[in-house]
């Protein structure tokens, strides 16, 4: 009896740590990409790690946009400020199991401080909002 209760708690602790490392492996795939469509000015790529809506704020104008609006809406803003990098400052999660990153996003002229917030929706982590303030 003792065997198999050992052999079901060893079951049970490798299929948990194979459950834990994909979602985090998920959401770290989520920022990466992220990262790498920011830095290239891509809203093409960068709308596909968005949720269906997703709150778009420059500089405190917040508006709620679908992914396809939000693509074209980035596409503007890009073309307005083409990046010339964009680094991640701090990432971290809240006691509610938001994720979100705090990055600069660098143009010819200046900066913004980009904030963007992720969560988890069914079985995927999306961008539910972003936040692009001027440095």
């Amino acid at each position: 009896m003792e065997k198999v209760v050992r052999y079901y708690l060893i079951v049970f602790t490798f299929i948990f740590s194979i459950l834990v490392t994909s979602d985090s492996y998920a959401q770290s795939e989520v920022i990466n990409n992220l990262r790498a469509s920011l830095r290239a000015g891509s809203s093409k790529e960068l709308v596909k790690s968005f949720n269906t809506m997703v709150e778009l704020n420059f500089e405190g104008e917040k508006s709620n946009y679908s992914r396809s609006q939000a693509e074209l809406v980035l596409k503007e803003f890009f073309k307005k400020y083409p990046p010339t990098d964009f680094q991640y400052i701090h990432q971290g999660a809240s006691k509610q199991g938001l994720t979100y990153v705090i990055g600069k996003y660098a143009f010819e002229n200046g900066s913004f401080r980009v904030w963007i917030l992720i969560k988890k929706f069914e079985d995927k982590y999306l961008v539910d909002s972003i936040d692009f303030s001027r440095e």
